[in-house]
């Protein structure tokens, strides 16, 4: 396929998203797989603007292959995982099936897609969004090294204790948590990209006091404050994707 075509795709794959066409620009996309290969459809990836491939890749629908989620980069894939903060998902849901079949897809090696997100400004808050809903089990699991329920109650670590407890044998093996969910995802960070385990758990801290003191869990604005954030009640039943604002994407990278 010629550069043009390329450029012709892009530009038609933009606009469908803008116009809330999601289903249409993923068609195209797996249109040009199916034509030219694979890797034309990563160089398309590698020129659409992360918050294009995001677009796409939140509207995941276990019940279908996509073949942007099989074959986005790990890089490709980070840009576009930072930004979606900018969508008000207030359960993450969205966020951890995106991620889930992904980072947990058969070809893929986990900790290549964990370390290009730690190495982004905002990965660890975006990894943070990820474990919202586990924040308990993620603490219990930092302090004693294990998933049973019974050891969830217990002083949390302190910051300094959790800097120091980063090189602690495993007391689980990886296969017994193998559930492509989130308890994997906290061991493969635990103990394959510890830096970015600790970051998370501290951004998931600072999340909790504010959230504690009754404010916005981004930026400290009052909750009752419109935030210019999006709201997916639509999206959550499968309607639209609201495309992020081009200012927001500046300021999330």
């Amino acid at each position: 396929m010629s550069s043009n075509n390329h450029l012709a795709l892009i530009t038609k794959t933009t606009a469908l998203i803008a116009a809330g066409d999601i289903v249409g620009a993923e068609s195209a996309l797996s249109e040009l797989a199916d034509t030219d290969g694979d890797n034309a459809l990563l160089v398309v990836l590698d020129q659409l603007a992360p918050k294009d491939i995001l677009a796409v890749m939140r509207e995941y629908d276990d019940s279908k292959a996509s073949v942007v989620n099989m074959l986005v980069t790990p890089e490709q894939f980070a840009r576009a995982m930072v930004l979606e903060k900018q969508y008000k998902d207030l359960t993450h849901t969205h966020l951890r099936n995106m991620v889930n079949a992904v980072v947990f897809r058969d070809d893929a090696d986990p900790v290549e897609f964990l370390t290009a997100i730690g190495d982004l400004e905002g990965g660890s808050e975006a990894m943070a969004n990820y474990f919202a809903e586990k924040w308990s089990r993620v603490e219990a699991f930092a302090r004693t090294g294990s998933f049973d329920a019974v050891e969830d109650y217990g002083p949390t670590l302190t910051d300094d204790e959790l800097l120091a407890s980063g090189y602690v044998q495993p007391r689980v093996d990886l296969d017994e948590v193998a559930d492509r969910d989130w308890m994997q995802m906290a061991w493969l960070l635990r103990y394959e990209c510890r830096d970015l385990f600790i970051e998370t758990l501290l951004v998931l801290r600072a999340k909790a006091r504010a959230f504690d003191l009754g404010l916005e869990e981004d930026d400290g604005v009052p909750a009752e404050e419109d935030d210019g954030k999006f709201e997916t009640s639509e999206t959550d039943r499968g309607k639209a994707t609201p495309v992020a604002r081009d200012s927001d994407e500046e300021s999330a990278i």
